[in-house]
């Protein structure tokens, strides 16, 4: 009986710190540095939110380690909806992989929120390339193993992953080349140092409509409808479509009310019009999902990128 009263009374005790909920300033993690992409959608949405918060939302960058140093952060703060995290979904599911030091192996480990926007790598080259399609390119690609020099955002990254699962399917052999991003693969590519390059669609766009690069393929499912004329790779014969996500998660454990609240104030920011626009014009769209389907996305993104990463070696076998 003494026991079942104190669990009541912890209970009870319980109840008033989700029923207060926020009675103080929020801080938003966002795990890359300050200008890039992460950091800027952060923003926006902690901006969006904040009319919901009226103690305040405060963004904190933790850049490193492939975003990896902000989910540690994350997880290993107090599950009660005071700290939260926008991440790209490769520090959740591909840095562990690559670092299993780290704090968080698998997708149990924290709590999806909701997902706000995807992009979609793909795949180009220069306007003056004699490559006019895809097929061209995995014709020239299959007869000369190694010639195809494709520049890429880093080891590791889901722009690395997709190469990896399009030289797979089209069995070809082609040189993925790192670069520590766009401000050194695309003058690479423009300086013939590489026949390709896999990027987002809102750092190549700029070129291609002036004139300098042409894109040859689209890892989606669906056409960008910034480049309605380019083919997805399914389409042209190969079934390679993994995004970039960028999502919110909290805590593990953090109560459901909480959970919710956070939910239903980024869910009216990426329902806004003008949160598409801000989108649309970084080369971005809207993503909504949340709660169980989020986190079985997860674990499907999980599983393909072990297989992924221990094909091409990067995890033991």
């Amino acid at each position: 009986m003494v026991r079942e009263v104190v669990f009541a009374l912890f209970a009870l005790a319980a109840l008033p710190c989700a029923a207060q909920y926020p009675d103080r300033n929020l801080t938003f993690l966002a795990n890359f540095p300050p200008g890039g992409l992460v950091d800027i959608v952060t923003r926006v949405v902690a901006d969006g939110m904040k009319h919901k918060f009226p103690h305040g939302i405060t963004v904190v960058n933790k850049p490193g380690a492939g975003g990896a140093v902000g989910v540690t952060d994350l997880i290993q703060a107090k599950p009660d909806g005071y700290t939260i995290l926008l991440t790209p979904q490769s520090s959740l599911v591909i840095a562990p992989q690559m670092n299993p030091k780290l704090a968080y192996k698998t997708p149990d480990e924290y709590d999806p929120v909701i997902n706000v926007v995807a992009y979609y790598p793909l795949l180009a080259v220069t306007a003056d390339a004699p490559w006019k399609s895809i097929q061209d390119f995995v014709a020239d690609a299959k007869a000369n193993p190694g010639k195809m020099r494709v520049g890429t955002p880093g080891e590791g990254t889901a722009s690395h992953l997709n190469l990896e699962e399009f030289i797979f399917r089209t069995g070809t052999k082609m040189i993925p080349v790192p670069y520590a991003g766009w401000a050194q693969s695309s003058p690479a590519l423009l300086g013939n140092h590489i026949e390709a390059v896999v990027a987002q669609p809102g750092e190549v766009k700029p070129l291609v409509d002036g004139k300098r690069i042409r894109v040859l393929a689209v890892f989606q499912e669906k056409r960008h409808p910034a480049f309605p004329d380019t083919p997805t790779s399914k389409e042209s014969g190969w079934d390679v479509a993994n995004g970039v996500w960028y999502l919110l998660v909290v805590p593990k454990g953090t109560p459901a009310s909480i959970v919710k609240r956070i939910h239903d104030a980024a869910k009216a920011v990426v329902d806004d019009p003008a949160f598409a626009k801000t989108m649309d014009a970084r080369g971005v769209e809207v993503d909504y999902r949340a709660g169980d389907k989020l986190r079985a996305d997860l674990w499907k993104e999980y599983k393909l990128d072990t297989e992924i990463l221990k094909r091409i070696g990067l995890i033991k076998q």
